[in-house]
C-alpha cells in the first residue's frame, strides 16, 4: 500500500469523527505487518481527558485484533492546512510497538511528509516486556 492510499483512508476515517467541542475532525489509517489496515477517528467528550486520539483509536482495533507489528500509519484533519501529527499521548502510545513506525502526514494527499516515531519522540520509552506478549 502507498503512502497516498493509507493517507486517503485516513482522510475517509475523519468523516467518522465526533468533535463537537473542537471541530477538529482527525482520522488515521494503520498498517500492519500482516497488510491490514485499521482506521479511526478521534471522539471528544465533555469530560475532556476522555477524549481519544485517532491514532489510538486505530492502534486499539488492530491490537483488538491481535495486531503487534505497524508498519505506517498516515494521520489526516482534512479542511486544514497543516499535517496533523501524533500529540504526545499518542506517540508515546505507539511507541510501546515500536519506534520504527513511519508516520504519514500532511495537509492533502499531493503534500505528505513521512517521519519515523524515533525522530517525532526521540526518548520514548518501554517497559521489559513481560513473558507472553
Amino acid at each position: 500500500m502507498t503512502d497516498v492510499e493509507l493517507y486517503q483512508l485516513a482522510e475517509e476515517a475523519a468523516g467518522g469523527a465526533y468533535a463537537p467541542y473542537s471541530g477538529y475532525l482527525v482520522g488515521a489509517a494503520l498498517l500492519t505487518a500482516s497488510g491490514k489496515v485499521y482506521t479511526g477517528a478521534n471522539v471528544e467528550n465533555a469530560s475532556y481527558g476522555a477524549a481519544i486520539c485517532a491514532e489510538r483509536a486505530a492502534a486499539l482495533k488492530a491490537v483488538a485484533d491481535g495486531e503487534r507489528a505497524f508498519l505506517s500509519m498516515a494521520v489526516a484533519a482534512p479542511g486544514t492546512n497543516a499535517p496533523a501529527w501524533p500529540c504526545g499521548i499518542c506517540r508515546q502510545f505507539l511507541f510501546e510497538f515500536g519506534e520504527g513506525l513511519r508516520i504519514v502526514a500532511g495537509a492533502g494527499a499531493g503534500s505528505l511528509s513521512v517521519r519515523t516515531l524515533a525522530e517525532l519522540l526521540p526518548h520514548g520509552f518501554r517497559l521489559e516486556k513481560y513473558e507472553g506478549y
